[in-house]
Parts: structure tokens; C-alpha cells; sequence
């Protein structure tokens, strides 16, 4: 029996326990959903993550590009693990564990406090490279579109508005900065009160406010103290009143098709109230 119980490919395991020494599994963490495998090990007394990825996977090769070049800030402060070994061929990763338990259902997912420190930290994260892309928010919207041509269960009605308020939606250049992708409280990790940040499987080049529109529709509608808390330490409100409903909708879209595709019936939900919420602002 390999050390990894087979839970990774056998070429994933060898490198691991190349880079590893004698890792000794110490528990799955993986969601279940996707092709993504987390594991926590043990290695030389220290604890670290293991991610690996099946062969269509692409979060993992995004988040190599994320510690490679982006995470720096983070990882100084002690807010992000430092990826210590990772290989995109193999869609493989090793970090830095980081001790706490998930912020979301816990008390810490409705402090304040944690907010105003998420926003300093995505600050830190987006204020790293700023350019200008006149092709994204065209890019953006095929991938909208490209998810309603896919198995979903959105109401055709709804569909059918969604697919003109996107025809509809005139955008000039987008101002691109690094972005997290999926920035919310079951992505932040609370020690004792101080947040760091875990899964950068999203990582990429985006307009700031997209990584708001999780916390948007879910944490900040129920408490908007919390989203005060999140500008005060982001340092301003990046949103723009003509873009901003328009990364609602495609958020909304992605949302529920996605989860139907995966069987997350929960997340679904969650979708298809997002889009009637995005439609709502049009």
C-alpha cells in the first residue's frame, strides 16, 4: 500500500515522497467535488498540503502561477503557506501547512474584525500589478454564454434575460489586477483570530471587483457591518456602478450551472437566487 492510501496517481506519489522523504498521511481534506485531491501530511516532523489534480484539472497550474509570482506579500506576513515544491506536468503541489480551523460556520464568519482584515490582506494581494486588457470583459462573457449552452437547470425565461443583458453590456477596457478567484470565509483560515488565506485555484488576472462578489451575495447581505469592515481595510470600494452587476450576472451563471454539473444541490440554490438577485439590478 503506498503511503497516499491511492488517493493521488502513482507518478504523483512517487514525487511526493521524493520531495518528502517518508510522508506519513495524516488526513483528506478534499471537498469531494471536483478532481482536486488535499491531502495533510506529515514530512520530517512538520506538517504540509499536498494538492494534486486529475488530467484536466486546471486549478492546479493556476495556483502554482499564484505562489510563483503573486502570493509574496502573504507569505511574508504569514498570511499564505510558502509552496515549498510543485510541478505543472503533474499538477502537483507541496506547501506550508497552516495551523486554525476554517473561518466559515464558525463565530470568526461573523466578526467584523475578520473582515477588516481580509480586506488589508486582498489589498496587499491586488495592489501588486495593475495593467489594462481590452479583450477581458468580451473574454468574460463568452465564458457566461458558454456555460447556458451547457446542462443547466435555470429557468428559460431567466435564461433568456440573462442572455440579453449580457448582449446588451458595453464595456471598455478592463484595468486587470492579480486576483484569488474565490475569495470568501471557507477559502480563510482563522489562528486565534489572525486570517490567512488558503486556495488559490482561481488565481488570475481580473478587475478588482470580482473578487468581491462572493462575499457580496452571501456574507455581506446578512450583516452589512461586515461589509463596512471589509472596505475600511480594503482601503476603498473597487466596484464600478456599470461593470459591477455585470460580474454578478456571470458570477450567478457560473454559480449554478457549475454546481448542477457537480451535484452540489445546496450551491445551486445559492445560484439560482445570485441570478434573479444580478437580474434584479438591471
Amino acid at each position: 500500500m503506498r503511503w497516499d492510501g491511492g488517493t493521488l496517481t502513482a507518478r504523483q506519489s512517487e514525487l511526493v515522497a521524493a520531495w518528502c522523504g517518508e510522508p506519513e498521511l495524516i488526513e483528506d481534506l478534499s471537498w469531494g467535488l471536483t478532481d482536486t485531491t488535499v491531502l495533510r501530511i506529515r514530512s520530517r516532523g512538520k506538517d504540509l498540503i499536498v494538492k494534486a489534480g486529475g488530467p484536466d484539472n486546471h486549478h492546479l497550474g493556476r495556483e502554482i502561477m499564484a505562489h510563483t509570482s503573486f502570493t509574496g506579500p502573504l507569505v511574508e506576513s504569514g498570511r499564505a503557506a510558502t509552496m515549498l515544491h510543485a510541478s505543472i506536468n503533474e499538477a502537483l503541489l507541496v506547501a506550508g501547512y497552516l495551523p486554525g480551523v476554517l473561518v466559515e460556520g464558525t463565530p470568526d464568519e461573523q466578526n467584523p474584525e475578520t473582515y477588516l482584515q481580509a480586506g488589508r490582506l486582498l489589498k496587499a494581494f491586488h495592489s501588486q500589478a495593475r495593467t489594462a486588457d481590452s479583450g477581458w470583459e468580451t473574454r468574460a462573457t463568452a465564458k457566461a454564454l458558454a456555460w447556458l449552452d451547457t446542462d443547466h437547470r435555470i429557468d428559460p425565461r431567466v435564461e433568456s434575460r440573462a442572455r440579453q443583458c449580457l448582449a446588451d453590456y458595453r464595456a471598455a477596457a478592463a484595468e486587470m489586477v492579480p486576483t484569488h478567484g474565490d475569495w470568501q470565509p471557507r477559502n480563510w483560515i482563522s489562528n486565534n483570530g489572525a486570517i490567512s488565506v488558503i486556495d488559490f485555484g482561481r488565481f488570475d488576472l481580473r478587475p478588482a471587483a470580482t473578487d468581491l462578489c462572493r462575499l457580496a451575495v452571501q456574507q455581506w447581505q446578512r450583516d452589512p457591518a461586515l461589509e463596512a469592515a471589509f472596505l475600511r481595510g480594503y482601503g476603498a470600494d473597487p466596484r464600478d456602478g456599470d461593470a459591477w452587476p455585470v460580474y454578478l450576472l456571470r458570477e450567478a451563471i457560473g454559480t449554478a450551472v457549475w454546481a448542477h454539473q457537480v451535484g452540489d444541490g445546496a450551491f445551486e440554490t445559492q445560484g439560482h437566487r445570485m441570478l434573479d438577485q444580478a437580474l434584479s439590478r438591471f
